[in-house]
């Protein structure tokens, strides 16, 4: 049984990777620091997702020390901790023999990074390299770096994992591009194996709710006017959780320091998606017209195996009956 720490594990994407780590057998270290980017009862909410996932009903003929007694093992332990924290990292390695690092506990979003570019430091550039000093102390020779296309700034599309990312349009994607390189020279000086998957845009179940669908699925069902730039017909790369949790997997394998654009490779146009929403949930939008991503994902189908295998039609279903079937709960979220 591998022994793998997933921080940001109660975040959307270091959830889905908990869970299907579970599924595989492994033992995951969650590390989170709940914090309040956006309301932390959605945190709370996958957390417990994963407590329950860990922690299988027990059969009767087991149950009460028939049949050697023994309590089922949890394959999934909770740290609440902040990565930034040189010395809360270092108790976790102390605690357990980890195998390799799944780091996905990020500040994201452009526009708060601007107004609280500290933070981002502290979280994306600070707490990378505690984990990557303690990997380095303990032996861990496995590292994965969650990373964002915003890194790619205003390089022409599709984007390349080949393209210069020396200029960076804002603090997170500049504290982000600060990780990858603090990977690298660790890779150089230490030997540790380190995979960085770049993000496109992630959708799904459980989704952030800054993020554009989940406002979307809300804000119609609920008869609030959903915002529009241009003519609704921009393309943007919407990826499925499920795809992109199992890519992040595939990355624990050995490449030496590889980057990987994981997003989808066909495109759609924003107001299909807002169509099939408006079809799903069985009412209309109101939009507010006023006055953009997609990846080339060649390198990941050939090194990891993998591609995108939802569709938008069953993507954005699976994302709206998630929603109708957490509507009350959901709706008591702050926005």
């Amino acid at each position: 049984m591998r022994t793998i720490p997933v921080t940001g594990c109660a975040g959307f994407i270091g959830c889905k990777v908990s869970e299907k780590l579970i599924e595989d057998g492994c033992s995951v270290i969650g590390i989170d620091n709940i914090n309040d980017y956006y309301d932390p009862k959605l945190k709370e909410w996958r957390l417990n997702q994963l407590k329950v996932k860990s922690h299988p009903p027990i059969s009767p003929l087991t149950k009460g020390g028939i049949e050697g007694g023994s309590e089922v093992k949890s394959d999934f332990s909770f740290y609440r901790c902040d990565i930034g924290n040189y010395n809360e990292v270092k108790t976790v390695f102390a605690n357990h023999k980890i195998d390799a690092v799944i780091n996905l506990a990020a500040r994201a979003g452009v526009r708060a990074s601007v107004e609280d570019p500290w933070i981002y430091l502290d979280t994306n550039v600070k707490g990378t390299l505690n984990l990557l000093e303690c990997c380095k102390n303990s032996g861990t020779k496995k590292f994965v770096l969650a990373s964002t296309s915003s890194i790619y700034g205003l390089n022409k599309m599709p984007f390349k994992e080949t393209d210069n990312t020396d200029r960076p349009l804002a603090p997170y994607s500049a504290t982000k591009k600060g990780a990858e390189a603090l990977c690298h020279s660790y890779h150089f000086l230490s030997g540790i194996d380190i995979s960085i998957p770049r993000y496109f845009t992630v959708y799904g179940p459980a989704g952030r709710p800054d993020m554009s669908i989940f406002r979307f699925i809300k804000k119609i069902d609920n008869g609030r006017p959903i915002p529009v730039f241009g003519n609704g017909k921009q393309t943007r790369d919407f990826t499925y959780i499920d795809d992109i949790a199992d890519g992040t997997i595939k990355c624990l394998a050995p490449f030496g320091y590889e980057i990987f654009n994981l997003g989808s490779d066909s495109p759609v146009e924003l107001m299909s998606v807002i169509n099939l929403i408006e079809q799903r949930l069985g009412k209309k939008a109101e939009i507010e017209w006023l006055p953009i991503h997609p990846a080339d994902i060649e390198k990941a189908k050939e090194k990891l195996g993998w591609r995108p295998t939802v569709s938008i039609e069953e993507g954005v279903q699976y994302t709206v009956d998630w929603y109708l079937s957490n509507r009350e709960f959901l709706n008591r979220l702050k926005d």
